[in-house]
Formats: C-alpha cells, structure tokens, sequence
C-alpha cells in the first residue's frame, strides 16, 4: 500500500514537472525579442498594402486660398464648420491668395484666372427650392441684388460682370501673381427666408463660395480650377455685431471645461475646400446672338439708371415704346407688352396681356398697388407717369455762334449785340457731378461725336483755359449759363470745347 502512494507521488510529480517544461517556452516565443511589428509590417502582403497608402507628404496642396476679412464666431463646437456673422450691405473683402507650390499648374503663369463669387443656401432643403426661394425675394425687394462687387474698393479685380438673371452671383477676372481683393456686400437677410411666425425667428445660414477656372484653348473660362467656401449669417446693419458680442460673453460665463469643447474665434475666416458649384460657367456667358441676359460689364451698369443719351430728365421718346421711354397710350398690346418687359415688369406681362397702352394708363395708383402690391405696383405707377429723379445741378449751355466769332475776331473792342445772332441755350441736368457726364451730355445735346473730344475747358481770368475736373463741377453754381466753343486739337486729332 505504501508502494502504491509512493508511486502516485512520482506520477504527479512527473506530471507537474511536463507541465511547467512545456509552459517555460511561451514567453521566449512570444516575446519582444522573438517578434516585432516592423517586421509584421514588412511582411509582403503588408507592403502591397502600405504602398496603396497615401504618405504624409503627399497630401493635396490647393492651388488657392481665399480669405475672407471678418472674424468667427465663439459659439462653434470644435468639429463643426465655422460661422461667420456679417452686416446687410457691409463690404468685406475676400482676400485672393496663389497658394502654388514652384511648378504646380505652369500653364496659368502670365495668364489670368476667372473667379466666380456666389452667396447661397447652406441647408440642403433650401438648395432644392433656390429658383422660387430667390424668385420670392426679388418679388419682394424689385431692383435688388443679393450679391454685389463694391467696385472701388475691389483690388486686382478685372472684367467685372454680372448677371441680371443670377442675382446671387458676380465674377471677375483676376492675375494669381498679383495682390487682388474683392470685397463683396451681401444684401439680403437670413430672417427673409425664415417662415413668419410670432417674431425673433431663427434666421438660415448661407454660404459665401467662389469657383475658379482657368482659360480653354478656345478662350473660354471652363476648365475648373478650386472651389471654397464657408458659412455666414447676414444681420440687419450692426446686428452682426451686436450677435457677435452676445455670443462671445456667452462663452465667458462657460467653465473651463465647457470652453474646451468650442473652438476660438478668429479674426478672419478661411473658405475651406469643397466641390464646384453645380451650374456650370457656361451659363455666364451667352455667345448667341438671342436677347437672353447676359453678363455685362458693371462699369457701363454706372449709366444704365438714366438715360446716357439724353441731356434732360424728361426725354421723350422717339413715338415708339422704348425701354427708357414712356408708355404712349396709342401703344398697342405687343407694344405694351415690350415695354414691360423692357422696364422690369416681365412677372406682371401674363396679367397684363390684353392691355393696351391707354388700358394700363387709365389704372390709379391704388389699383396698381391692390394688383401687383406696394413694392411694384408703386415703381410700376412712377414708370408710367415717367417719375424722374431731380437733378442735383442744372446748367444752361449755348454754341457761340460762328458770325458772333468772325465779328469779335473783326474787332476784338465792340460788342454790339445788334448782329441778330440768336442764343439759344440747353438745358443739361446733371445727376453724377462729374466731369465725364458733362462731357457726354454735351456731346448728346449738340450732336457731337463722344470720342472727337479731347478735353473741356473753362476760360478763366485773362482768358486761360482751365481743366474742368469733378471737383470744379462739383462747385458750378445750379442754373449757371455757359457759352461754348470749340476748337481743334495741338495734333490735330479731335477738339477742345472751351466754356466761356
């Protein structure tokens, strides 16, 4: 029996001894020194792998960058987008920035790029309803624009154009090589897309995006370049601000821990990339020859209010219905219709469309207020009545004439006015103030040709000739009377017009 037990104890003890042998290898197999994950890594199916692996300096390098000059809000979790608040007809400037590496894109280098700045919806609901939300707001605002390009503030910026069909656009070119700023205005308000209820709603953010394009072979700005953009909230004049300061006192009452989860405010914001704009640059710009509006160039947009060619507020037209004319009440009802059209009445042509000139004048201006409301139907009634802005300064002009020069030549001493020569003086109503208009206008009421006139004159003391400039114009006395003549240039290329 105790054999037995003794053997039992070898047994086990065999057994336990096997048991810790096999175990004391695991470690060493498994250990640091055995294996380690640089040459898991260098397995080859891993190294298939890695090399499909995008490296650390290889990462997209966008050939722009456009900063705009207004700062962030506080209130912005840390990895949500960026807001900005910004003024109802306030510029900002957008700063446009080469961000190229040395020999990224050679073949915009001495070229010009195009850009194209637009103000849209930011919430994707609002995107698929843009034609009736922006056709709603200019309903209600007649002759605005959601986005504009305030132009002498604007550095760099070339061939500016817009559109009168995309109200929310603006496009410009511009060298990458050079400093170029565009300050844009933003007039329309995030609350005028919000559904009225019982006051203080939530306005909709927009977004400000620009799409650049580089020049085609056929001369066309086509060919996408970037894209950027961010989000902004428009306020009424000073509400930006005053949402701004709100914002920031809330995040100083916040802990320290609850800050942690917003990012700072900063001074400027930074457009981030994003993909194109769905319409495609093309729709910019109309090559044929059909009368759908096309971009024009804004400098000519300055004279497009009055009318450049007459030299009186109250021009007459020529008996037809013009653009720029008036409603005649012999017009007949294609008549009528154009005119509308013309005058920026196209949404009313359908209701209108068996009225003649006389059946359109014959409405008060209560009526045309009860059938288009009070924004049109008032511009609509001042159309007709053909309301004229007052002018700012009225001067009276005469051509001195030809028989009163060759009599003072004759005799530089008499002034007899018994000669029989007739002075006949025009009226020139003056809205700008400035040199050029008086230029023109002179030029539209004597029938002279624009571009054959050098330079206008005023005959000073002693009979010198001074420079008229904006500032002289500026300080003409109203319903001063001017005699003029003419007389030709040193290089024999056009004349001079002199005011006596």
């Amino acid at each position: 029996m105790a054999w037995v037990l003794k053997m039992d104890e070898v047994i086990e003890s065999g057994l336990v001894h096997d048991f810790d042998a096999s175990l004391s290898g695991i470690g060493q197999e498994l250990g640091a020194g055995a294996y380690s994950m640089s040459d898991v890594l260098a397995l080859p199916i891993f190294k298939q792998e890695d090399s499909s692996l995008p490296q650390e300096n290889e990462t997209k390098h966008p050939p722009f960058q456009y900063v705009m000059c207004a700062a962030t809000s506080p209130a912005v979790k840390l990895y949500d987008e960026t807001l900005t608040y910004l003024n109802q007809g306030q510029s900002y400037e957008i700063r446009m920035l080469d961000n190229r590496k040395a020999g990224d894109i050679p073949e915009i280098n001495g070229k010009l790029v195009k850009s194209i700045i637009r103000v849209v919806f930011h919430d994707r609901r609002l995107q698929y309803t843009e034609h009736q939300q922006l056709e709603g707001w200019k309903w209600n605002r007649p002759g605005d624009r959601l986005l504009d390009l305030d132009i002498p503030m604007s550095v760099g910026v070339i061939d500016i154009k817009t559109n009168p069909s995309q109200l929310n656009a603006v496009e410009f070119l511009w060298d990458p090589t050079k400093c170029t700023s565009a300050f844009i205005q933003v007039h329309c308000i995030s609350t005028e897309f919000t559904p009225r209820k019982h006051g203080g709603e939530k306005g909709v953010p927009f977004r400000i995006q620009v799409d650049t394009f580089k020049q085609t072979e056929n001369g066309e700005y086509t060919d996408h370049l970037h894209s950027a953009s961010c989000q902004i909230k428009v306020f009424k004049p000073k509400g930006a601000d005053r949402k701004q300061k709100t914002d920031r006192e809330k995040m100083e009452k916040r802990t320290a821990h609850e800050k942690e989860k917003y990012q700072p405010s900063y001074d400027t914001t930074v457009l981030t990339e994003c993909s194109p704009w769905p319409d495609t640059p093309t729709t910019f710009v109309n090559n044929s020859p059909t009368p759908a509006p096309t971009f024009t160039s804004a400098q000519h947009n300055t004279y497009s209010v009055p009318d450049s060619n007459s030299s009186s507020p109250n021009h007459q037209g020529d008996g037809t219905s013009q653009g720029s004319g008036d409603l005649h009440p012999s017009a007949t009802i294609q008549e009528t219709q154009q005119w509308l059209l013309k005058n920026r009445f196209s949404t009313y042509t359908r209701l209108f469309s068996n009225f003649s000139g006389a059946d359109l004048l014959k409405l008060t201006r209560e009526d045309l207020v009860q059938i288009c409301g009070p924004a049109d139907g008032i511009r609509l009634y001042n159309a007709l009545k053909s309301r004229s802005v007052r002018p700012r300064l009225t001067i009276y002009v005469c051509q001195e004439p030809l028989r009163s020069i060759e009599l003072e030549r004759q005799d530089a001493g008499s002034s007899d006015s018994s000669n029989g020569a007739i002075y006949v003086y025009h009226a020139i109503y003056l809205e700008e103030m400035a040199a050029s208009e008086v230029t023109r206008k002179l030029a539209s009421a004597f029938n002279i040709p624009l571009h054959q006139i050098n330079q206008v004159y005023r005959q000073g003391p002693t009979g010198i000739h001074i420079l008229v400039s904006d500032q002289m114009v500026q300080n003409f006395q109203d319903e001063s009377c001017f005699l003029f003549t003419t007389i030709k240039a040193e290089n024999g290329e056009g004349f001079h017009i002199i005011l006596k």
